[in-house]
């Protein structure tokens, strides 16, 4: 767990990390450079789950051996669905991340979301639904594994 207590936007108690995969996490399909490391740090105290259309069909083989679990969304309704994987888990304690407009809705109904725009760019209705905007997924993590930058960045 995480907790974080931010005066003005209240306390934080996140048990799950939910992030979208393509744009995100890797780009072109290929896993970020930083990434499979904070992943196995951020485990040790938040359930990682990765929700993905698997656009290039990588995501399986890019996250091998790491302690997360990849669940495939496609067809339509993406947003949908990542929203409602959010909320069986319980909102209050997600932090959501992803950069695209299927992403907008998990990252709204999450307790903390948190827009990427990595080389693949952000949609604006994601950067408006988040949170928090950073410009590496390195970052986003580097927030939660050291939650006084969170906290500076969302008191008032």
């Amino acid at each position: 767990m995480i907790e974080i207590d931010i005066p003005g936007f209240g306390p934080v108690r996140l048990e799950h990390l939910v992030s979208d995969f393509t744009g995100t996490l890797s780009c072109d399909g290929i896993l970020l450079e930083g990434v499979a490391e904070r992943i196995r740090e951020i485990s040790k105290q938040l359930t990682v789950d990765i929700l993905t259309a698997d656009t290039f069909k990588t995501a399986w083989s890019e996250t091998e051996g790491l302690p997360c679990t990849v669940h495939l969304v496609s067809g339509s309704g993406l947003d949908v669905r990542k929203e409602k994987f959010v909320r069986e888990l319980d909102p209050e304690g997600v932090v959501a991340v992803g950069n695209g407009l299927n992403d907008r809705k998990m990252l709204k109904a999450a307790r903390l979301g948190i827009a990427v725009s990595g080389a693949e760019g952000c949609a604006t209705e994601a950067l408006m639904a988040s949170d928090i905007h950073v410009s590496r997924v390195i970052d986003a993590f580097d927030l939660l594994l050291k939650p006084k930058r969170c906290k500076a960045t969302l008191r008032f």
